[in-house]
């Protein structure tokens, strides 16, 4: 009865195979070609560092995971962009600027993103399953002999699945091609039950898992008057003060800030007045000549005549404040910078001034044409007062406006501003240039 009791409380095995104990890599290698040779297919091999050549002794294939990635990763594209073509052209055709419902580039980083998620979660989950894992226990791992797998021996490993595995046959190969220690592996053969709180758990989150795409399937064909359920308040609503608006954080009421006073902002500090201002703060102001007074008129022979009133100025800006501007470009001057004044003069400037600067560009002509008797039509760039402006002074309309003409300072940086000043020097030599300035091979072509 005490025997009947032990032999039910012990596990029931199954051989698993032989493992074979070697004590030099070199002994391993030629085990396991001999092994090969004799038609074993099932055999494996467990080293404690990598060995050359037992790759082609166990004749291990190429695996074909990369295979698998690459599948997933096409899918991955092709799931992508039909995904976004479907969602931009179908579900929610919505026009930006004119642009098309589905262009290529545009859906390129998303895709791009899918590929390298589908490929990454195959990699991972394809070498588990290819490999057989997890496995929580391995037959090898009963063996006493095996801990020394990861030190100082060399195993060999005939599975008892492979079709020429037999027991006595077995063993006796593996002894003749050397081993040193050959024993059998058995393997806990009782069938594997899960415990039922698993098998609910795992259904309950199965049914959990589809809540969400039956609740967002449902958002979709049913209105609703009620706000939006929010997942995270405080990126819907976030704490933050718009512009021109009112704040009882500070003391004056308002959301937007004044820099500090006496403070400039890293970067920002414009000390060259030459450069940023067209300013020469070396020369002298030149002062502004008096001009010549009026002769005194004679007084009226009758007294019932009017008296003539003082002559005023011809022009309000001779009231203004003489300014020591700049005459020479502050920056060296080179081809790329006059390439680049051009191209910048034909963007700012040419739409008013004309690409010649004679002041008919096609904002001026179209103005001119409609004759709604507001428009005042653009300086001509090679007016006399223009070309006998200094470049700082140039600079300086360009950046803060004139009369009618508007600043740029905010659309046009420091150094194309003095390009563009550049660009229109060149303009105004192309009209008012002397003999000596065109090159003697043009001047004698142009001769009669």
């Amino acid at each position: 009865m005490a025997e009947q009791m032990s032999n039910q409380s012990e596990p029931e095995t199954k051989l698993v195979g032989l493992l074979a104990e070697f004590r030099s890599p070199e002994k391993l290698v030629a085990a396991a070609e001999q092994v090969r040779e004799e038609g074993y297919r099932r055999i494996d091999a467990f080293t404690p560092f990598p060995v050359h050549g037992l790759d082609e002794a166990l004749a291990i294939r190429p695996t074909v995971l990369p295979w698998v990635v690459l599948g997933a990763g096409v899918s991955g594209a092709v799931a992508a962009l039909a995904g976004q073509w479907w969602t931009n052209t179908i579900d929610y055709p919505f026009v930006v600027s004119g642009k098309p419902l589905f262009s290529l580039p545009a859906n390129i980083p998303v895709t791009f993103e899918v590929i390298i998620l589908f490929a990454g979660f195959t990699a991972f989950f394809g070498m588990l399953v290819l490999n057989g894992l997890p496995r929580f226990v391995q037959p090898v791992f009963r063996s006493q002999r095996f801990r020394r797998a990861t030190a100082d021996r060399f195993f060999l490993l005939v599975e008892a699945a492979d079709a020429r595995f037999s027991v006595e046959n077995t063993r006796q190969l593996l002894s003749a091609v050397g081993a040193a220690q050959v024993e059998e592996l058995h393997d806990d053969a009782s069938p594997i039950r899960l415990p039922s709180w698993i098998g609910w758990t795992l259904v309950t989150l199965a049914i959990l898992a589809l809540l969400p795409p039956l609740w967002i399937a449902r958002a979709r064909v049913v209105q609703s008057d009620q706000p939006r359920w929010h997942t995270f308040i405080d990126m819907d609503y976030q704490p933050k003060a718009k512009p021109q608006t009112v704040s009882t954080l500070f003391a004056d009421g308002r959301a937007d800030r004044l820099p500090v006073a006496g403070t400039v902002a890293r970067g920002q500090l414009r000390d060259d007045v030459r450069l940023y201002q067209g300013i020469d703060p070396d020369a002298q102001t030149p002062q502004p000549e008096p001009s010549n007074p009026e002769p005194p008129h004679p007084e009226p022979s009758n007294p019932s005549e009017p008296k003539p009133e003082a002559a005023k100025p011809a022009d309000a800006a001779a009231s203004e404040p003489a300014v020591a501007w700049v005459t020479e470009i502050p920056l060296p001057v080179t081809d790329p910078m006059m390439r680049r004044g051009q191209q910048q003069y034909n963007i700012y400037c040419a739409a008013c001034h004309g690409l010649a600067g004679e002041g008919d560009g096609l904002v001026a002509r179209r103005a001119q044409e409609l004759q709604q008797g507001t428009w005042l039509p653009p300086t001509s760039l090679h007016s006399e007062p223009v070309r006998l402006q200094p470049v700082g002074q140039l600079f300086h309309t360009i950046s803060h406006g004139v009369r009618k003409m508007p600043p740029y300072a905010a659309q046009i940086s420091v150094p194309d501003r003095w390009a563009i000043v550049l660009y229109i020097r060149a303009l105004q030599r192309t009209q008012n240039a002397k003999p000596e300035d065109v090159p003697s091979e043009t001047w004698k072509a142009m001769q009669p």
